[in-house]
C-alpha cells in the first residue's frame, strides 16, 4: 500500500456509487476477461459472501473515514461473473445491511446483471421485489451457432424470453448486452440481433465490437473475425437501425431511449466516486479531510480487491477471527493518483460520452487548474478531434473514431506539468 502522492483540493467531491462484484457463473465464456470462475459443484457460498461483502463494505468506510451521511449512494451495480446466480432473499439481506451503513438517495437506480441461462419468472420477480430496478441481461446475439461459439449456455429463444419475462415482473429499465465482429458475422446478422432487441422494447443497448482479450481462450485459439471492412459497415448500418428506432448512442459502446442512460456507468464516465466491494472489485473514491465536502481537500484514491473468491472469503474468516475489519485484508491494490496521471484518468473516462462533461468538471474532479490542460485541449481541437465548446470537453465525430489517439495527448509524457 502506498502513502499518498498528492494532495488536490477538489471543489465538489462527486456523487456516489457502489459496485458490487459477484465473481461465479455457470461456466466461463472463450472470450471473457471479466474475474468469473466456474462454480463448484458445492454451489455459490452465499450467505458467507454476503457476510464478507459487508464486511469488506465496513473497512473500506472506516478507512476512508468522513461523514458518509452526507454522501448519498446514487447507484447500485452487481456486476460479475453472473450476479443472478445470488438469490432474491440474498440481496434482500445485502441491501439491508448497505442502508444500514450508508443513506441511499431517493431515487437510487439499482442494477442486476443477468443471463438469460440462469433466470425465470419467479426470480425476475423476487429481484425486482428486493429493491433491483434495472436488470442487464446478457445476450450477446441471437443466433445460435453464434452462442455456441461465444460458450453461451443460453439459446436465442431464451435470450428473447428472458427479455420479455423481465418486462412481465415488472421491469420497465431493461439493458441487452449484444456483442458484433463475431466469427463468420455477416453485417445482415448483425443487424438482425438489433432488429430482435429494438422488438423486445427494451430502452437500453450495450453494442460492443468483440475483441480479443490475453489470458482468454480466444487470444490463445483465435477465432476468424470479419475482416475490417465488414467491421466498418456493420457499425455504421446498426448505428443508423439503432438511430430510427429512438436509441442515442451516448457512449462510445452504449445505446439509450429518452431519459434512459445508465446513472452508473455515467457517474463512472464523468469521473464520478464509487465504492468496490467483492472479490476483483475496483473503487475510486476522493477523500475529503473536510466536514465540508463542497470544498474539502481531497485525495482521490484508486482500489482492487483481492481477486480470488477463496482468498477473499479467506480475508473475511481472518476478519471474524480479530472482530475487526481490516482494509489490508481484501485490497490487492490501494493508491492515490499523482497529479500527472489525473489528466488521462479523467479523459481515459470523460471522451468516452458523445457528448463530453461540462469543462467544469475538470477542476471540480480533478482539483486541476483549466490551465493544465489548456494546451493539449487546443491542440486535439486544432487536428478536429475535440468539438470547439468551450464549456464542454467533447469529442468530435472525428475524435470518437480515433478516440485512443486523443485520449493517449494526455497520457504524462505528453502533459504539461499540474497547476493548481
Amino acid at each position: 500500500m502506498s502513502a499518498p502522492l498528492v494532495n488536490v483540493r477538489a471543489q465538489k467531491v462527486p456523487p456516489l456509487s457502489l459496485y458490487v462484484h459477484m465473481p461465479w457463473c455457470v461456466r466461463k465464456c472463450p472470450y471473457c476477461d471479466f474475474n468469473s470462475h466456474a462454480v463448484s459443484a458445492d454451489g455459490v457460498p452465499e450467505a458467507a459472501y454476503i457476510d464478507a461483502l459487508l464486511n469488506d463494505l465496513d473497512a473500506d468506510l472506516a478507512h476512508f473515514s468522513q461523514d458518509w451521511s452526507q454522501r448519498p449512494l446514487q447507484s447500485i451495480f452487481i456486476g460479475g461473473g453472473t450476479p443472478s446466480l445470488i438469490s432474491p432473499n440474498g440481496y434482500v439481506r445485502l441491501f439491508a445491511g448497505i442502508r444500514a451503513r450508508l443513506s441511499w438517495a431517493d431515487d437510487i437506480e439499482i442494477t442486476l446483471e443477468a443471463n438469460p441461462g440462469t433466470v425465470e419468472q419467479g426470480l425476475f420477480e423476487g429481484y425486482r421485489a428486493a429493491g433491483i430496478n434495472r436488470l442487464s441481461i446478457g445476450v450477446q446475439t441471437f443466433q445460435g451457432e453464434q452462442l455456441k461459439a461465444l460458450g453461451r449456455i443460453h439459446s436465442g429463444d431464451e435470450a428473447l424470453r428472458a427479455a420479455s419475462t423481465a418486462r412481465a415482473a415488472g421491469f420497465e429499465r431493461i439493458n441487452l448486452d449484444l456483442m458484433h465482429g463475431l466469427p463468420g458475422q455477416s453485417v445482415a446478422a448483425a443487424c438482425d440481433d438489433l432488429a430482435q432487441a429494438i422488438a423486445l422494447g427494451v430502452t437500453h443497448l450495450s453494442w460492443y465490437q468483440l475483441t480479443l482479450e490475453p489470458n482468454t481462450v480466444f487470444y490463445r485459439q483465435q477465432p476468424i473475425l470479419p475482416d475490417e471492412d465488414v467491421l466498418a459497415d456493420i457499425q455504421e448500418q446498426g448505428e443508423v437501425l439503432l438511430a430510427q428506432a429512438g436509441f442515442q448512442r451516448y457512449e462510445v459502446s452504449a445505446f439509450a431511449q429518452a431519459d434512459q442512460a445508465c446513472r452508473h456507468n455515467l457517474n463512472y464516465w464523468q469521473f464520478g466516486d464509487y465504492l468496490g466491494i467483492g472479490a476483483g472489485a475496483h473503487g475510486k473514491l476522493t477523500l475529503a479531510n473536510s466536514a465540508d465536502i463542497t470544498t474539502a481537500s481531497a485525495e482521490i484514491w484508486r482500489s482492487t480487491k483481492t481477486r480470488m473468491p477463496k482468498d477473499y472469503l479467506a480475508a473475511y474468516s481472518a476478519a471474524q477471527s480479530t472482530g475487526i475489519p481490516s482494509v489490508a485484508a481484501y485490497q490487492a491494490k490501494l493508491e492515490s493518483i499523482a497529479s500527472i496521471d489525473l489528466p488521462f484518468e479523467f479523459m481515459l473516462n470523460a471522451l468516452r460520452l458523445t457528448n463530453g462533461v461540462p469543462s467544469a468538471y475538470w477542476s471540480e474532479r480533478t482539483g486541476l487548474s483549466p490551465n493544465t490542460i489548456a494546451s493539449t485541449l487546443a491542440e486535439l481541437r486544432r487536428q478536429g478531434l475535440l468539438e470547439h465548446t468551450p464549456d464542454r470537453l467533447q469529442a468530435s465525430a472525428l475524435g470518437l473514431r480515433f478516440l485512443n489517439r486523443a485520449i493517449d495527448a494526455f497520457l504524462p509524457e505528453h502533459s504539461e506539468p499540474a497547476s493548481r
